[in-house]
């Protein structure tokens, strides 16, 4: 199982993710807790925070629990599958997402992440498929 990565390689290996602004608050195998936080640049109509921000973090934290339990001899993982059920909008301030296994096998896993806003309010729901490089 790969070592967690440092900032410096989240900047170098996730150069989207450090565009958009995300944080890395937690990284483990079992748990990966990342923020985002409302800007204006990242919302949709009304100020509401873009979809796809919530699904580009949702990934990204899935992506880095999929990395920390590469079996041995694999060298990567890519998304072939993500679904996202949105629950509620977002206005203002920090939003926080929390992925967690589903099923970690040697080809394929699949991960949860909840992303809720600060008051702890579940703004939405992503599940992925990683396939196993």
């Amino acid at each position: 199982m790969p070592d967690a990565p440092t900032p410096t390689q989240i900047r170098d290996l996730m150069p989207f993710a450090v565009m958009l602004g995300m944080e890395l608050v937690e990284v483990g195998p079992e748990q990966v807790r990342g923020s985002l936080e409302w800007s204006p640049e990242r919302c949709t109509t009304g100020g509401l925070m873009h979809g796809g921000a919530l699904m580009a973090l949702a990934d990204t934290c899935g992506a880095v629990c999929a990395f920390l339990n590469l079996p041995e001899g694999a060298h990567g993982t890519a998304t072939i599958e993500s679904k996202t059920n949105f629950i509620a909008g977002c206005k203002s301030g920090l939003i926080q997402a929390v992925a967690t296994p589903i099923h970690k096998g040697r080809r394929t896993q699949v991960w949860e992440t909840r992303i809720t806003d600060e008051a702890g309010k579940l703004l939405s729901v992503t599940t992925q498929t990683q396939m196993i490089l």
